[in-house]
């Protein structure tokens, strides 16, 4: 896929990677993109091709009705998550739901109202936002790590789906981004403008899944080996016992 003349919309556009998809989108000529967020007041893009739109992942209906005003998208970023950093067992477990009816379920329905407009437009491609915690899981992460993982297999699943209606989707997978959802995280942290740019070559290279950083690499080939060794380096790392 060329960017250029593409008509993008993207989920959580409001911070973070989200505006950074929005902004090397525009970069790279997108005729339009339009940007949403749960409150489009907080949009601040100064650009006349962004369409500030309402979506909310735990609503029904401002899904349906994105997908209702955005006939014309041929690619679809799916990024707007949260972190309650619930414990699974411990944890409350309406938090936990929360994370699975976001990162699963909201993106899913996301998918299913927007794939008939793709398909309507030629195909496309979706862009699915995932981590490194799809693959494993680490403290405080319980909720977050089995949510990610859902929604990776689901990324794998819809793109069988998807594949003849000649819908690209992709997944990117990425450790830790310097973005407010990790302001309490001390380890190292990627640049989060190198998300998209790393998705979007991707996207014009046919690259179904995208690793944008080195620790993620790692945590993808650990998966063919025992994962004991690997879970004791991690807390090691993270400086858990």
């Amino acid at each position: 896929m060329n960017i250029t003349d593409q008509i993008a919309l993207v989920t959580g556009a409001n911070r973070g990677i989200g505006r950074q998809f929005v902004l090397e989108l525009l970069d790279r000529g997108a005729r339009r993109v339009y940007a949403t967020a749960r409150r489009p007041e907080s949009l601040d893009f100064d650009d006349s091709r962004v369409v500030p739109l309402r979506l909310d992942l735990l609503d029904h209906e401002s899904v349906v009705a994105a997908a209702a005003t955005a006939r014309d998208v041929t690619l679809l970023v799916n990024n707007a998550g949260i972190a309650t950093g619930a414990p699974l067992v411990t944890g409350e477990l309406i938090e936990v739901r929360r994370e699975m009816d976001t990162h699963f379920w909201g993106t899913l329905d996301v998918i299913r109202q927007f794939a008939p407009v793709l398909a309507a437009n030629g195909g496309g491609a979706i862009v699915n936002v995932l981590s490194a915690l799809s693959w494993f899981a680490g403290p405080g992460t319980g909720a977050y790590s089995a949510a990610k993982a859902a929604e990776w297999n689901m990324t794998n699943g819809v793109r069988l789906e998807l594949a003849a209606q000649g819908t690209l989707v992709q997944g990117v997978l990425l450790g830790a981004a310097d973005t407010d959802i990790t302001a309490d995280y001390d380890g190292p942290k990627i640049d989060p403008r190198d998300v998209p740019r790393r998705s979007l070559d991707g996207l014009a290279a046919g690259s179904i899944e995208v690793i944008v950083d080195d620790w993620t690499a790692m945590v993808k080939a650990s998966l063919a080996d025992d994962p004991a060794p690997f879970y004791t380096r991690v807390t090691e790392m993270l400086g858990a016992s």
